[in-house]
This record gives C-alpha cells, structure tokens and sequence, in this order.
C-alpha cells in the first residue's frame, strides 16, 4: 500500500516538527545505523565491480571522515566544496561534513577549472574535497584561490593534496563531532545557471533534511524495504533529493552506478532487471531513450514505481512506458531551491503532462505580477506562500546575494521563476521558464507544448523549441531537433513535422523554423540550455553573424 492513500486527507493532516536542535548525519544515519544490517548501498562501479554498505557502515566511516576533516582545521560554518563522482566517500563526506557544521557544497565532476575558481571564490571556501581527477582541477587554480586552505583527494595521491585515505586510517570512529541547530546552514548548493552565472543556495539542517521527507515518503514512495535508483550525478541538487536525504529518510537502501561515459539505455534496463529495482526516477533525457528499447525483452517485475523530474514529462513518453512495463510515469516539480513542491502521488489520476498537485507542506498558487491569485486557466508566476510561516524543505536564502533573495519574493510568496497553468482541479500545467516563453505576433506560447509534440512524431528523439527574432511577428517558434536513428533532415522532414505539430496541438504554435542538431545544449544538470540557443538566435538575426 502506498504511503500516501488519499491526497485530500495527507494535504489536510501532514506538518513537519522542526526541533531546536537537528543533524541529518547523526539523528537519521544514527537512528537506521541502530540496525546492524540494514543495507544503505548497493554500489556497482565502473568495471561492473559490487559493493554493499549499510547504515552502520556510512555511520563509521562518516565519523572517521569527521574526526579527519577536523584534525585538519574544518570547523562549523567553513564551506568546503565537494566533487566526486558516484563513489561511496562523497557519501561518507557529506555526512561527515555535516557532523561537524560544515557546509557542503557540491560541484559536478564535469566543472573546468574555471568553473571551479568561480565556485570556491563565491563560496569563499576554506577546503575541498575531490576525487583525483578533480583534486587536480582545484590544484590547478588554488594559487588563483586566496580563501582555498587545503584540498583532500579520494583515491589517490595528488601532489599538494592531502590522501583523503590516509587522513581517514588516521582517524577516530568515536569522535563526537558538533552539536546543530536546526537552521544553521548545512548545504550551498549552485544553481543551474540557465540565465546567467550560477547563485548559491543555502539549505538549512532541519529545513532540507526533514523538508525531504515529503520527497521520500510521498513522491518517491519509499519504505525500508526499498531499492531506490535515481539517475543523478552527484553535483546536482537532484542527488539530494534522490540519493541521499529522500531514501535515507526513510530507510530505503539506494542503488548508485559510477559509470563513466553517456547514458546507455540498455545496460540501465540490464541493471532494473538484474538488481530488482523496486523504484526508479530518471530525467526526461533518460525516459526518451529507454522508450526506443524493446521494454518487453527485459523482467521488471520488481519495479512499482516510477517518477520523473528535471522537465515535465511528454504525454507519448508516459504511454509507451506503460505500453512496456505497466507502470506510470509521475512527474515531479521542485528546485534547487526546494524539495517536491508539485507533484502526480500514487493515489492521483495522473494527466499527462501535468505536473500534478502540491506537496503535502506546501501551498502552491499560480500568481500574477501583483502577487494575486490568478483564476484556473491563467498563466502566470509559480509561487510558495511563505507567510505567515514559511515552509520547511524552502531554501533559507541566495547566500551572501540579499539583492537575489528580494527579487524571489513577491508579498507572501516566493517566486519560483517558472510559469504554470492550474486548471480548475488543481492540476499544474507547467508552461517554461519565465524568460523561455515565446509571444509571436501577440501569442503567448510555451515552448514546451511545442517540444510535446515534436517528439510524438517518430523521426524526433528531443527538441528544444525558443523564440527566434522576426521582423514581423516580433518573434516566430524555431525547433532544434535531434532525430531517431535512421531518419534524415531534409526539407521534406521540416515540412511534414511542421503539419504534425499543426495537428497535434493550435496551429499557431507551429515552428516556423526548424534545424537538425546532433544534440541540444545542456546544464550539467541535464536541462536543455534554450537561453544558449536563443542567444545565437539573436545574434545571427539581429547581429549579422553569419551562420
């Protein structure tokens, strides 16, 4: 039975206790720790390797990790950026981080050294933690780093770095670490950077780590006898949520793949079928490729459920899905900013394409510009109201960017910067970004409604849909378009894409322009970057650049 059995009735009833006094690391990895055998971990490593951790195991090594970290001069309050890849001792340094009151901050392994100097200058950060291959990177512009103490490497040895084994052998499984409160800052986590360079965003001890229990319990459907995959790397925010506070908050044991490389759809089924997956949240990129599988030819018995998140999902990829394994696709919206605000719970009728209902916890509006309430049926601003009281699993603020922090706010409500549609039962009805929507000769049109139906069309694998200058529409719709395999771009193919958009949703949404790419511009947390593609858009039609 699932955890959530009636929406109504969890919405009315579900609250969050905040105690004064809160850690993650101790309260929540201590208490399953209790449970001598209880499995946190199935971990496969690049060479199909296997381990398996339980909590006691992440409790002991994360004290040690602790006691190493403060041997080493890390006390409550210094940042220190995190960057590994999928490897149980980003793990084991989170944790202990938190066991002392430091702040993680997490960075993808994909960051070029520039991006690290950004990174460590913004977060004013003492130390590092990373893998060799990063430690690296951080070596290579520490000098450029005045704040940058030390960094620790994992896995190697890294001149100038400290062995991140080597200071753990040294350390104490029985170190105390630091008491908490449950709103000093825990975690700095940067944003995508889809319109410009990224912000940092605090997350408290208490507001993230209880805030994603509505994460674990509710969206994800968790219970201790779970196997949770999400397919995330570590420097995402969507790692919080999937991999570490979500499942953990409720016992469930996760299941981490550190394979180098691009996504391979098949081995990702392989492993659903060979590991008894129970629970399964994958980016729309992933779901896409997986549908071009033959779903059939793999044993997914095990597996009950499954959501999405990063971008809503379409409608056709929903069916084929459930056309191949029987179960429903649940699309979930939140933010580095939050937990799960909106959400398709087990008990819902799930509409394609909807993003779903609020979170138990929160109150969820689509706004106007006033910070009004719009009528069913309007787009606008979503918004979390966060007065009288604010909600937990809500970022605590843009670090050190109070300007950042106002302009989020809007009377009662936080701005989430994305533009919805809620239909007269509830449903949101995600429409793009706020600086995404496109208005060709005065209609407002989502460039998402437009991706939908591009890739109901058999030739498109993705699509990224942006408004492209036009001297008299003001802006016209242009389709960047990857195809499946065996399909070739052609003036025929623009055209007869071009009709079948016109049929499948209003006409006037129809790209006017289409381009065939080998692949679309993405964040490092797998979003497509349609700001990217806009900007060359403009520069080419209003700058005369030739292509």
């Amino acid at each position: 039975m699932p955890n959530m059995t009636d929406y109504e009735t969890t919405r009315r009833s579900f609250r969050l206790e905040v105690p004064s006094r809160f850690n993650f690391a101790r309260d929540v990895i201590g208490r399953w720790a209790q449970e001598r055998n209880r499995l946190a971990m199935v971990w496969v490593g690049p060479q199909g390797e296997e381990r398996k951790l339980t909590f006691r195991d992440f409790d002991r090594r994360s004290t040690r990790a602790a006691h190493a970290f403060h041997s080493l001069g890390m006390r409550k309050g210094d940042r220190v950026i995190v960057i590994a890849s999928r490897r149980p001792e980003w793990w084991e340094t989170i944790l202990g981080l938190e066991k002392i009151g430091a702040v993680a901050a997490p960075g993808t392994t994909l960051l070029t050294p520039r991006d690290i100097k950004y990174r460590v200058d913004l977060a004013q950060a003492a130390f590092a933690v990373a893998d060799e291959e990063n430690a690296r990177k951080l070596r290579e512009v520490q000098p450029q780093c005045p704040s940058l103490r030390a960094i620790v490497a994992i896995g190697g040895q890294v001149e100038g770095c400290i062995s991140y084994e080597e200071a753990l052998a040294a350390a104490s499984e029985d170190f105390p670490g630091e008491d908490t409160a449950a709103d000093e800052m825990a975690l700095l986590y940067f944003t995508s950077g889809t319109t410009g360079y990224p912000k940092m965003v605090a997350h408290t001890h208490a507001s993230y780590g209880l805030g994603h229990i509505i994460t674990g319990k509710f969206w994800l459907d968790l219970t201790p006898n779970d196997l949770h995959w999400t397919l995330s790397d570590t420097g995402w925010a969507k790692a919080a949520w999937g991999c570490l506070f979500g499942p953990w908050s409720q016992g469930a044991c996760i299941f981490i793949q550190d394979a180098p490389g691009k996504f391979d759809p098949k081995e990702c089924l392989r492993l659903l079928e060979r590991y008894r997956i129970t629970t399964f949240c994958a980016p729309p990129t992933a779901y896409r490729l997986l549908v071009l599988e033959d779903l059939k030819a793999y044993d997914l018995r095990e597996l009950r459920h499954c959501v999405g998140a990063g971008e809503p999902l379409n409608p056709e990829v929903i069916e084929t899905w459930r056309e191949g394994t029987g179960l429903t696709i649940r699309d979930g919206y939140g933010q580095t900013e939050t937990v799960l605000l909106v959400g398709n719970f087990p008990p819902l009728e799930v509409r394609p394409g909807s993003m779903g209902k609020p979170a138990p916890g929160f109150e969820v509006a689509v706004v106007d510009e006033q910070g009004k309430v719009v009528e069913p049926g309007q787009e606008g601003d979503i918004a979390v109201r966060v007065r009288p009281e604010r909600p937990v699993g809500l970022f605590k603020e843009y670090w050190n960017d109070p300007e950042a922090t106002r302009n989020a706010m809007r009377g009662d409500w936080y701005i989430t910067g994305d533009r919805a549609v809620m239909d007269a039962d509830g449903y949101f009805w995600f429409v793009g970004r706020a600086d995404d929507v496109i208005i060709s000769a005065g209609y407002r049109i989502g460039p998402f409604e437009v991706e939908s139906a591009l890739v109901e069309h058999p030739a498109v694998v993705e699509s990224a849909v942006v408004a492209s200058p036009d001297p008299v529409r003001g802006e016209i719709v242009k389709a960047f378009v990857v195809l499946a395999p065996g399909y070739q771009g052609s003036p025929e193919l623009v055209t007869e894409l071009q009709e079948h958009v016109k049929r499948v949703t209003a006409p006037y949404k129809y790209p006017r322009e289409i381009e065939f790419v080998s692949e679309l511009p993405k964040t490092i947390s797998g979003k497509i970057r349609r700001v990217e593609l806009r900007e060359r858009e403009r520069a080419i039609k209003l700058g005369g650049i030739p292509r």
